[in-house]
Parts: structure tokens; C-alpha cells; sequence
């Protein structure tokens, strides 16, 4: 087993995904450990919760890279938290077992060939086929013909969810799709960007990581109600972008033979009663 650090693994993800470090200011860092801890093994996750921390351990992984950020804001600060009981119970076990976390987010999203969290939840939906291939960014979709009943079903079963959030009618007939995961629903610092892909692409339907209330649900739900064959489906952000940190796996074992890397599923953060 080769001797790799920290510091060498990130610096080569970032070489072969973009050619080297391209984006700073960055959130894509090391939010707890040392950049020359000996690496046991990888796991890779959506989000370094404590239940996925706590499998990595007893996998004898002590490297996290995740996508989203450790310490609950988006540029993983803690000047806010250093007294918080939460965060020092979760540092005191990291620290205790020797964990060091990377964060994997914007890199991963302006890789110098695609975004790959869309390339992974696209190789979980089955979906290539169907990507639209004039189209700038790997949001739109033309599938065969269903319902938003069934393609609701076949999500519930691939994302492993209980429950799925919809708008329009259940049997309202879908072809056109569009995909913006995670906070992409929000429109990427253009608010009305969600609703200008839905008229600009005709689409039938649009599936979302997060939502803004009054933007493009609202938008939606008064296409509905106006009679348009118009919906929205919802997954939630991490249901949306977990698989992409699933493909990583198999990304980084094409280009690491000398430690044991391993998927780890955040799951959806929320029960239902």
C-alpha cells in the first residue's frame, strides 16, 4: 500500500477533473485535519454527517471527501460555533479518530469536461441517451413517453425515497424534462432562470433539488391551474445530488490502486410521520 497524503490525493482529483485548482475564493477545503495525514482509505458522500463519519471509521477510512460543507454553512467557518456543543462533540470524535475532511463542491461542478454530479445521477437515471445535446448545460431531457405518476414511482425506487413532492396533475402526460439539481432550482443567482428553461426549452416538467416558494413552484402552479400540461417534481438536494458523490467512487478507484475507497450514503435528511 503506497504511502499517500491528503495534500497528493486532492491535488491530483483536481489535476485530472479541471486541469488544477481554476476557482478561488473556494469552499473546497479542508474543513478538519491535516493535509499530511498518511491516507488509510476514501470514502465518498454527499454530506459528512455524523452517521456517515461513523461508518467511514469502521471502515477504517480516514479521509471524507464530501460535497457538501462539515460545519453547517456554506464556507464551513466555525468562529461562529467554537463554543457550540454540537460542533465540538462532532470535532472531539473527528479529532479522536483521526479524520481528516476535504470538500468536493465547486471544482466538482465545473470539471474541465462536465459537471459530475449531473454525470452521476444521469448514470443512476439511466439517462444519456436522453440529454439534449444542443444545449449548453446538461439540463435538459427528452425521455419517452410516461405520466408524472410513473416517473414519479420509478424515482421513489431509484432515489430510494418514501415520498415525493409533486405539481400538476398526476396523469398529465411528460416527454420534455429538465433537470436542476440541488441549489440549480434556485437559478444559480438569476432567480427566474427556472422559469425561463421552462418556456425557452418547452418543457413538460421540471425536477428540482431545492425550491423557492414563490418562484418556480408558484410558476408552476399556476401553469397548472390555468390548464397547462406543465409540473414540477421534487427530490430535495441531496436526494438530487448524492449520486454524483456515488460515481466518484468509481471515478477515483480508475485512478487510486494503493487504498480501499468507498460510497457512503448521506440518505435524505428528513423522516416522514
Amino acid at each position: 500500500m503506497g504511502n499517500w497524503t491528503v495534500q497528493q490525493i486532492i491535488d491530483k482529483i483536481l489535476l485530472d477533473m479541471c486541469g488544477g485548482p481554476k476557482i478561488s475564493p473556494t469552499c473546497d477545503i479542508i474543513s478538519i485535519g491535516s493535509p499530511d495525514t498518511i491516507v488509510t482509505g476514501v470514502a465518498t458522500t454527499f454530506m459528512a454527517t455524523f452517521d456517515v463519519i461513523k461508518e467511514a471509521v469502521r471502515q477504517g477510512k480516514n479521509f471524507i471527501i464530501t460535497h457538501e460543507p462539515t460545519w453547517f454553512n456554506g464556507m464551513d467557518q466555525t468562529d461562529w460555533c467554537e463554543n457550540d456543543s454540537i460542533y465540538l462533540a462532532k470535532k472531539k470524535y473527528l479529532e479522536d479518530n483521526g479524520v481528516t475532511i476535504w470538500r468536493l463542491h465547486d471544482h466538482m461542478h465545473m470539471g474541465s469536461e462536465t459537471d459530475y454530479i449531473y454525470k452521476g445521477l444521469i448514470e443512476e437515471l439511466g439517462w444519456r441517451n436522453y440529454l439534449q445535446k444542443d444545449e449548453p448545460q446538461p439540463w435538459i431531457y427528452e425521455i419517452p413517453h410516461t405520466t408524472l405518476r410513473a416517473l414519479a414511482d420509478e424515482f421513489k425506487k431509484i432515489f430510494h425515497m418514501d415520498t415525493i413532492q409533486i405539481i400538476g396533475s398526476p396523469d398529465m402526460e411528460v416527454k420534455r424534462v429538465g433537470i436542476l439539481v440541488g441549489g440549480g432550482s434556485l437559478g444559480l443567482g438569476v432567480e427566474v432562470m427556472p422559469m425561463q428553461v421552462m418556456e425557452r426549452d418547452r418543457l413538460d416538467l421540471m425536477v428540482v433539488g431545492d425550491i423557492t416558494e414563490w418562484t418556480i413552484c408558484a410558476y408552476l402552479n399556476d401553469a397548472y391551474q390555468m390548464g397547462f400540461n406543465k409540473g414540477m417534481l421534487t427530490l430535495g438536494h441531496e436526494r438530487s445530488e448524492e449520486f454524483g458523490m456515488k460515481y466518484m467512487e468509481k471515478w477515483l478507484k480508475e485512478r487510486f490502486t494503493d487504498f480501499p475507497i468507498a460510497f457512503i450514503d448521506a440518505k435524505e435528511p428528513f423522516r416522514y410521520l
